[in-house]
């Protein structure tokens, strides 16, 4: 980098890792200059939050992940005003709570824009500015869910696994213009994430009416909620993960964000495939009672906002 304030452009900024990430860095910005983002709607959170106004070195922008007019306007400024982007933080994200069956196009393409299309798309953006300067920094967070995949998260997943994919590939081809590309992968984290899942509409209705994989759903719906009630890993954390990672000269490409990150990553490498599957197959919650009926139904139906939050608008 040379000796201008890098500027830092991180995405989904309203909440959650991204929200820590603003104040951590905000209280750097004789060290920075960041652009946080969040689609228009929730760009007021940021306020609430006790964000600092804009200033010389702080914006706050309007960014869909997913529209290609809004990345492209806020590349061009961004250019325009400070010269480029030179760390880019792939923080927005979005997860589908369905079983394959209960997903339709429409919304596996909205998982796909939002956590691979998006991401990808605003890295071609700031590549050539980057390649210019021969320096910069990508920073894609990914998930436990881009190493292994658990039922009703298969979407999710599949975004994740496809993240890490072509991360990777980047990874290989920027090292000759000293671009770090690296995925912070954290596990369950205590937050209210769990609470702001998107459901397709086909599961919405497999709960209420005590249809098909109601089981699936109730179980793995509690689940989630409790590891991540439980977690000690918080949003600070790896935020905090993330600033140290800006600040490594030579930052590995995969960082293990959490401890059940860690113990899945070892999972992974140290035991054998075929056994590796027959454990975390066995270890899933209510797995006897799968595919027997729902005979947890009525339970599922009378906890309905528990195991599937309200409706969430998709745009």
């Amino acid at each position: 980098m040379s000796n201008r304030k890098p500027v830092v452009l991180i995405t989904g900024s309203s909440s959650g890792i991204g929200l820590a990430l603003v104040r951590q860095l905000g209280r750097r910005l004789d060290d920075y200059r960041i652009v946080a983002t969040a689609r228009e709607r929730s760009l007021p959170k940021l306020a609430d939050a006790g964000i600092l106004p804009e200033s010389q070195h702080l914006r706050l922008r309007a960014l869909d992940v997913t529209s290609a007019p809004e990345r492209e306007t806020l590349i061009a400024e961004i250019e325009r005003d400070w010269g480029g982007v030179d760390i880019l933080i792939n923080n927005a994200g979005i997860s589908y709570r369905a079983v394959v069956e209960h997903l339709t196009e429409k919304e596996e393409q909205l998982q796909f824009d939002t956590n691979f299309f998006g991401p990808t798309h605003l890295i071609r953006l700031c590549l050539p500015g980057m390649r210019r300067k021969r320096a910069g920094r990508i920073i894609n967070v990914s998930s436990v869910g881009g190493m292994m995949a658990m039922p009703t998260m298969g979407a999710y997943s599949a975004s994740k696994f496809a993240l890490e994919g072509i991360s990777e590939a980047l990874y290989y081809e920027m090292r000759p213009w000293n671009i770090q590309v690296s995925l912070i992968q954290p596990g369950f984290v205590r937050s209210n994430a769990f609470k702001k899942v998107y459901v397709s509409e086909q599961a919405r209705e497999a709960v209420k009416n005590s249809g098909t994989y109601a089981n699936y759903y109730w179980h793995m719906g509690t689940f989630i909620a409790g590891l991540m009630n439980r977690s000690k890993t918080t949003p600070e954390r790896i935020a905090a993960k993330i600033v140290k990672l800006i600040e490594q000269p030579h930052p590995p490409l995969r960082v293990p964000a959490s401890i059940d990150a860690r113990v899945f990553t070892l999972m992974t490498r140290l035991v054998p495939r075929r056994l590796y599957h027959y454990i975390l197959y066995r270890n899933l919650p209510g797995i006897r009672t799968w595919g027997t009926g729902a005979h947890d139904a009525l339970e599922a139906a009378s906890n309905l906002k528990e195991v599937i939050p309200e409706q969430r608008s998709a745009r």
